[in-house]
């Protein structure tokens, strides 16, 4: 069961068994989900059969699985219409990424995660992890330190709490320690750096996106590998990559940007 689930009763418990279906990222079956021992067979089949009756999921009968439901698509359409820097940064991240040639990330803090809400790959491409509509950790990604740096203690701390810390290089943040220290660091720079710390090789400088009021709205990055260029490359880029950030700023601003958590 995820963190907050119990406390936010039966549509907590719905929708965490909804994210369990998304999590195996593919049909899965009742089997499967039940193997977790997250519910009890009664309860789990019904919060499976309420989804399926709402469009939150699908039913495959031949195979007997249960994938993410057309209703979603059209929830998540609205979502990035409504709620999304994206629409609104795509001339933006467009531009930087035309000028740099290297891979542009546009990300926003999900529940203490980072998810990438947009991507301009480099001119060349470089395989990784990140894609839009991708969640990845906040402690050991460039866009995942620069907004948590500029937010406000508690949800850092509510954030922090979120991070698994688990060692992806031998570059990674580790413990909730060393993560402090390091934002600390990136408040006075202005600007965070992936150091290979989540993939081998690649690398980054990133800065947050913030309204006038200091509000983080998301974070911006300019993403690259150790075998075409070097952090201080990448950190030169930081004036560019902070004047896209105040343009995006500036937009969501007039465009009156939703409160987030």
């Amino acid at each position: 069961m995820t963190q907050d689930a119990g406390s936010d009763g039966t549509v907590g418990k719905a929708l965490d068994v909804l994210d369990m279906v998304a999590q195996a990222n593919r049909p899965v079956r009742f089997s499967e989900l039940l193997a977790q021992k997250t519910y009890p067979k009664a309860t789990l089949y019904r919060f499976l059969q309420t989804l399926t009756n709402q469009g939150m999921l699908g039913y495959d009968e031949d195979r007997g699985t249960y994938s993410l439901g057309v209703r979603l698509v059209r929830l998540a359409h609205s979502a990035w219409q409504q709620s999304s820097l994206a629409p609104l940064a795509r001339r933006y991240i467009d531009d930087l990424a035309a000028e740099s040639g290297e891979t542009i990330h546009l990300a926003q803090m999900d529940q203490g995660q980072v998810l990438y809400v947009d991507k301009r790959n480099a001119t060349q491409p470089v395989e990784m992890f990140s894609s839009a509509g991708k969640v990845g950790p906040a402690y050991c990604t460039g866009v995942g330190k620069a907004m948590l740096a500029f937010m406000p203690d508690p949800a850092v701390q509510a954030a922090i709490s979120r991070q698994s810390f688990h060692r992806f290089t031998p570059q990674t943040l580790d413990s909730a320690a060393k993560l402090l220290t390091e934002l600390g660091a990136i408040r006075e720079r202005g600007h965070a750096f992936d150091r290979e710390e989540h993939e081998p090789g690649i690398i980054c400088c990133a800065v947050p996106i913030r309204s006038r009021s200091g509000r983080v709205l998301g974070a911006l990055s300019m993403t690259s590998t150790t075998s075409r260029t070097t952090l201080a490359a990448l950190e030169a880029q930081s004036p560019r990559i902070k004047d896209t950030a105040a343009q995006i700023a500036a937009e969501a601003e007039s465009w009156r940007f939703p409160e987030q958590n």
